[in-house]
């Protein structure tokens, strides 16, 4: 691992620590720079502000679970994978899920799923995703990102699997057609 590899964990580390005790929105970028021992600088080198070091953190988890679909994982198997490690790091996503600011994770996993999705979709082929898919596409990532954070911040009351079989269910039928193959 390098040395700006380093310094970006130590953030996530210093980061989730203080989401222990306090909410997102309320964390500054000066309470993780005193922690880490380094300068603001530093900090804005490698993150824009403290949501982009969340997005961060987020495309790492997402990397071991969510965009295995299609690879290495169905999309039964995918999602389960992902509530596992938010299960994992609950005290990341219940904070960082209660934030709506600006490049909030919230806003942040709605682009990744959508892009993800419509990606596997162009790849079946063209003139798939018509204009009403994309619109049952688009509500589909609000619903499910929006359950998302609703099960994080309820403590998470299902199980992975249970949420997984339940965002699947919901998911519209012609849109169901084109990803479940995955």
């Amino acid at each position: 691992m390098n040395a700006s590899e380093k310094i970006k964990r130590k953030f996530i580390k210093v980061l989730v620590s203080l989401m222990e005790q306090e909410q997102l929105d309320r964390i500054t970028v000066t309470e993780i720079v005193d922690a880490c021992e380094v300068t603001r600088p530093t900090f804005y080198r490698h993150f824009k502000d403290k949501y982009d070091l969340v997005n961060w953190y987020f495309d790492i988890l997402a990397q071991k679970s969510f965009r295995q679909m299609g690879v290495s994982l169905s999309l039964r198997e995918g999602l389960i994978t992902k509530f596992r490690l938010m299960m994992e790091e609950k005290i990341f996503f219940t904070s960082a899920f209660s934030s709506s600011a600006q490049n909030c994770l919230i806003d942040y996993d709605y682009e990744c799923i959508y892009q993800f999705y419509k990606d596997v979709i162009h790849k079946k082929g063209d003139g798939l995703l018509t204009p009403e898919i994309d619109f049952l596409l688009r509500m589909y990532c609000h619903g499910s990102i929006c359950m998302t954070a609703e099960w994080t911040k309820n403590r998470m009351p299902l199980t992975p699997e249970e949420m997984a079989d339940l965002l699947i269910a919901a998911m519209p039928p012609g849109l169901y057609e084109l990803l479940k193959d995955l």
